[in-house]
């Protein structure tokens, strides 16, 4: 079967603005350490009502600067969800800590703060808690967790620019957070991240570690501390500029995609859709994920879809079963049995600011389709 339609998983909202603020950053001549630095990590810091941000090469490096930060460290762990991008456990490792795994709530995919709890030792230096598809977690409860016993909260909020906890932005609550602006995300900047901070002292730590460990008083070939090459250069906060000028339109053509698609896929037998907002939780659509019925063969699905021109994605795989997370760790099936199940029935349909109501209900008779032949 020959098929002309074509339905990509994600597309970047990019127009004139863009192109704009990029070129007056090329005819300045600077295009690394420049003012469009400072202007985006301004405007950022609005947007999600935080003191300070610090813009980063991605949302891994920002995890990475804030794990450091932290003094993470060999024989630390680091609690952290198996349902998420590798990030979340990596930023662990890439300070020689382990990484310690603790279940899911089975409606929110989010950690389920009694595992988090199960999961703490007295070995533990710091909680990653991930805003899983832009659904705040339960930052109150991961607080009184961590604050009581001396641990830092880190808050992976790679996917969740623009969500809302208890009626404020994420960021504003106080722990550090960390945002990213791959092209598939809320806004993008192509490759990068920022944290946001509410302590000056660990803004400036922060800054000093990404750019190779250089202090502010220090002249540029001389350095207070070992650092890393994690810095954003001005091309990319122009961009991210242009895109925190139309955020607020992104954020509305997102939620009206997903609406649409609670329409579109009811009364499919066996489908679950993503959790819908409560009183304190608003999230912030970074993807659509779907759980497909217990009895439907996913990978079946995935092929009667692709067959009709609808890419998709297996989101997520769990990290403790990455191959290099089983060799390096030993970590095995049963561990954290509701991530374990979900992840293996959770697919990512279409989902972008400019996905087309046509094209959205093509998906979904689609995948009507799919599951009714499998």
């Amino acid at each position: 079967m020959s098929v002309t339609k074509q339905v990509p998983l994600s597309s970047p909202w990019l127009d004139e603005r863009e192109h704009e603020l990029v070129g007056d950053v090329l005819r300045s001549g600077r295009l690394s350490l420049g003012p469009t630095i400072d202007r985006f990590e301004e405007a950022f810091a609005e947007v999600v009502e935080a003191p300070y941000a610090a813009a980063v090469s991605s949302g891994t490096a920002g995890l990475h600067l804030l794990c450091a930060a932290a003094g993470v460290g060999p024989g630390d762990e680091v609690v952290t969800s198996p349902y998420s991008f590798v990030a979340s456990a990596n930023c662990a490792l890439y300070e020689g800590a382990t990484p310690v795994f603790a279940d899911i709530d089975r409606r929110t995919l989010n950690l389920d703060p009694t595992a988090v709890e199960a999961a703490l030792s007295e070995r533990t230096r710091a909680v990653v808690a991930v805003d899983i598809y832009g659904y705040p977690c339960e930052l109150d409860e991961l607080r009184r967790l961590c604050d009581g016993r001396g641990i830092a909260l880190i808050q992976d909020a790679c996917e969740a620019l623009g969500a809302r906890y208890r009626g404020r932005p994420v960021g504003s609550h106080g722990p550090s957070a960390v945002f990213a602006f791959y092209p598939n995300k809320q806004m993008t900047t192509g490759e990068g991240g920022i944290v946001t901070t509410h302590s000056e002292e660990e803004w400036r730590l922060v800054r000093s570690l990404r750019n190779q460990g250089r202090a502010d008083s220090g002249g540029w070939l001389e350095h207070a501390r070992l650092g890393f090459n994690y810095r954003m250069d001005d091309i990319r906060a122009a961009i991210g500029l242009a895109q925190l000028e139309k955020l607020d339109e992104i954020l509305e053509r997102r939620a009206s995609a997903a609406a649409r698609y609670v329409r579109l896929l009811a009364g499919i037998d066996g489908l679950e859709l993503p959790c819908a907002d409560d009183a304190e939780h608003e999230r912030s659509w970074f993807v659509y994920v779907v759980v497909l019925p217990e009895d439907a063969d996913r990978e079946q699905v995935i092929g009667a879809l692709d067959a009709r021109g609808v890419q998709t994605a297996r989101y997520l795989p769990c990290i403790h079963l990455q191959p290099y997370m089983r060799e390096r760790h030993g970590f095995q099936e049963g561990l954290c049995p509701v991530a374990e199940e979900l992840s293996a029935r959770t697919l990512a349909l279409p989902f972008h600011a400019l996905l087309e109501d046509e094209d959205q209900a093509y998906v979904a008779d689609s995948l009507r389709a799919a599951l009714e032949s499998v």
